[in-house]
């Protein structure tokens, strides 16, 4: 049976705030819905659940422009699945620069923890690193 939801109730069973909804409409990943009598947006159970892909797929990061694309691919089931995999593929190589990156990161402020040897902070490690850059080890920025 199909049913209709205002606004609030379709932000609560997908798990998008309603100004989200809104820029979601804005942004054309959602159509404008029709409105009731009292001018109430009402979203369907389809709506609701694009909503729900929508939330899923910013959850793991994907940018708008992807998940137009990826919207407009799950209306096409007899299309091939060649451009979701390019999507995903980069989102994962994304992931793992970020990764790397943060990696880096790790290292660098561990090595100026080790370094460290307590003391004063005119000749903290810490301190020094913060102050010259060229003191650290590893691309992080």
């Amino acid at each position: 049976m199909a049913r209709d939801v205002t606004i609030g109730e379709a932000a609560r069973e997908s798990g998008v705030k309603v100004t989200t909804i809104r820029f979601y409409e804005e942004r054309g990943l959602l159509k404008a819905p029709p409105r009731s009598g009292g001018n109430q947006r009402l979203f369907s159970d389809r709506e609701v659940a694009r909503l729900r892909f929508i939330r899923h797929a910013r959850d793991l990061g994907f940018d708008m422009d992807a998940i137009g694309e990826l919207l407009d691919l799950a209306a096409h089931p007899e299309a091939p699945c060649v451009d979701a995999d390019r999507l995903a593929r980069a989102r994962l190589d994304e992931v793992r620069r970020r990764i790397a990156a943060l990696r880096a990161l790790e290292g660098e402020l561990e090595r100026m923890i080790v370094n460290c040897a307590g003391g004063t902070a005119g000749q903290c490690s810490v301190i020094e690193s913060l102050a010259d850059h060229g003191q650290c080890h590893g691309a992080h920025d």
